[in-house]
């Protein structure tokens, strides 16, 4: 009997464990510690959308959230679906017959990527996601998943799959359809310029009665050809700032014998993928090093070798020739050799067979890679997988610790990088959860808000200017930026008022008092309508009795106070307080959501996956 309490313990405490260890393989998302949803307050302040996980989704639901807190993304996916839905849409469906080798066109796939089907659809349900709910809310990603599967032709599966595979294709996606779409525009303005050209070399012939034909101006000719659409075309074209997060690297490679260096081809990425040490602890530094290091390659077919080679097999043939004719030829074909060697040693010279490749001689080179233009968001895979022949894949648990700023690049090219979103990894290599951390910042909500004054389409007239139309002028009276002779006190709107001073806008001196005394009244009354008459023939014109009981008169040329004099000589900018930067982060599970700091995502270690990188906007212009 004694012993039956213990033993009712020890299967209750069995039993949770088996509860704990079910919820964990099942739904693992109720093991996040917390909940941002727990009070009325949060709901209002903290509240964020999240993504349903209907089955293994959460590899589609980590990846479309880390995507939310890219600003420069945003902003390239809003510019990109106006840009289409503003422009001639005859200018995305024209499909050319060959492409630039010389190859025939798959016409229905150019068309989706002229058309953007993929950046439309990942601009809408990013839209939908960066809204701030007043409570808590959760949508699907169905219709992203359809568009994807609509665009490649294929069904994503919907067992357990690797966001860094999807994250892949849906960049690689983005950047043939952005470079489609500007190869589009390009082939319109081309377009346009030749058959502006055409209607120039062909102008109409003039008949007797009419006086003599005018010279056609083809600039002006072409201009009034444009139509609104093209000149707004045009100058889209001319403003391409390209996929944010597309980079080129540079692999270089030297001849440790002869110390050639072949031209190297740059090689366009979207995503960095850096190899894990398998040890117990590492850094994103190492990482990099591992990556970019020097690395030393055997049994290399230089071309400058070969070409040596092939001038000592020449040069021995000369010796075994026996009639000077023959001697003759060699000799013109080693000259060839040395002419190629001189020019370029990558290009055979012609009508000379050089020996075969297999013998050439086999050099050692060293191989760099490096990278030559930086994206605007460098995203980082950490691979941990380990292949073993003899056993099954597994896991690397080696914790990489990775810093919040991160400088790539030599002293004269660097670039900072700052952390903005990271996606985690919990499980095995087969199976397991993914959680995505962003930083809390605040981005537009809905493209157009971004696009409405940006990229609107130019008008064929232009825009009236405002401070050249006459304008009912307001009482001096009521003008507290302006002086006795109707000029404003501010130099810099004495400036503007006699740039935008005009015959047509003096002549009316007639003026109403307005009833609403504001500055912003006052600026415009002294710009578009200036004094007349003896107010502008003195400049110690008094003011007359009503001015007077109104306002005291006011010195034409007031002398600053003494603070003022002394602050212009002082540079201000070092006593600003600098704006610290966000602390807050989101940690997001499918939809669950709750608030972490930096430090909590610094210390997850063991689990990164995929860290996303955002340059500095300082360097963003000098780069």
């Amino acid at each position: 009997m004694p012993d039956k309490p213990l033993t009712v313990l020890t299967y209750a405490a069995s039993a949770s464990l088996a509860a704990v260890a079910l919820v964990y393989f099942f739904n693992p998302n109720q093991l996040i510690e917390g909940d941002s949803f727990t009070s009325s307050a949060n709901r209002r302040k903290k509240g964020i959308v999240g993504l349903v996980n209907p089955a293994n989704d959460c590899f589609i639901n980590s990846v479309l959230q880390s995507l939310v807190g890219l600003g420069d993304l945003r902003l390239f996916l809003i510019r990109e679906v106006y840009r289409r839905e503003l422009g001639n849409a005859t200018i995305y469906t024209a499909v050319p017959e060959k492409d630039a080798q010389g190859k025939n066109v798959n016409s229905a796939k150019l068309v989706s990527l002229q058309c953007g089907e993929v950046t439309q659809g990942l601009n809408s349900i990013l839209d939908q996601l960066n809204e701030r709910p007043t409570s808590k809310k959760s949508i699907s990603a169905q219709s992203f998943i359809g568009v994807l599967e609509h665009a490649f032709g294929l069904r994503i599966s919907r067992a357990q799959q690797d966001a860094q595979e999807l994250l892949q294709i849906v960049a690689e996606r983005l950047s043939e359809e952005y470079h489609a779409a500007k190869q589009a525009r390009q082939r319109h303005k081309e377009r346009l310029r030749r058959e502006a050209g055409e209607n120039v070399r062909s102008p109409p012939q003039s008949d007797e009665s009419k006086p003599e034909a005018q010279t056609l101006d083809p600039s002006a000719v072409a201009s009034q050809l444009l139509t609104p659409i093209a000149a707004a075309d045009e100058i889209m074209v001319e403003a391409e700032e390209g996929f944010p997060l597309e980079g080129q690297t540079e692999a270089r490679v030297e001849c440790q014998h002869c110390h050639f260096v072949p031209k190297p081809t740059p090689t366009n990425f979207v995503m960095l993928n850096l190899m894990v040490p398998q040890k117990g602890t590492t850094t994103l530094n190492e990482c990099f090093d591992a990556h970019f290091k020097t690395e030393y390659i055997d049994d290399y077919k230089c071309d400058r070798c070969r070409l040596d080679h092939a001038i000592e097999t020449l040069e021995e043939e000369t010796m075994f020739a026996k009639s000077n004719e023959q001697k003759e030829i060699i000799q013109s074909k080693i000259k060839r050799v040395r002419t190629a060697l001189d020019v370029d040693p990558e290009k055979p010279p012609d009508r000379v067979q050089l020996p075969g490749i297999q013998y050439a001689p086999k050099r050692k080179v060293a191989r760099h890679v490096q990278i030559i233009k930086f994206p605007k968001i460098l995203v980082i895979h950490l691979s941990r997988s380990m292949f073993d022949p003899g056993t099954s894949s597994q896991k690397n648990w080696a914790k990489l610790s990775f810093p919040e700023k991160l400088p790539i690049g030599g002293i004269l090219h660097r670039r900072t990088y700052k952390l903005l979103g990271m996606v985690t990894h919990r499980g095995t290599h087969n199976s397991g959860h993914y959680e995505t951390f962003r930083r809390q910042h605040l981005h537009p909500s809905t493209s157009r808000q971004h696009v409405k004054h940006s990229s609107r389409i130019p008008s064929a007239s232009a825009t009236p200017n405002l401070a050249q139309q006459p304008s009912p002028r307001t009482s001096e009276n009521f003008a507290p930026n302006s002086n006795s002779r109707g000029e404003s006190s501010n130099p810099i709107e004495r400036s503007s008022f006699s740039a935008n001073e005009s015959p047509a806008a003096s002549t009316n001196s007639s003026s109403l008092p307005s009833t609403r005394p504001s500055s912003s009244t006052a600026a415009v009354g002294t710009e578009s309508q200036p004094l007349q008459g003896t107010e502008r023939a003195s400049p110690t014109h008094a003011p007359d009795q009503s001015t007077s009981i109104l306002s005291p008169p006011i010195d034409p040329k007031p002398s600053p106070p003494a603070f003022a004099r002394y602050s212009a000589s002082l540079d201000l900018t070092r006593f600003r307080r600098k704006r610290k930067s966000s602390d807050r982060w989101w940690r997001i599970s499918d939809e669950k959501i709750k608030e972490c700091s930096t430090v909590d995502v610094l210390d997850m270690q063991k689990d990164v996956y995929m860290l996303f990188y955002e340059m500095e906007k300082d360097e963003m212009t000098t780069s």
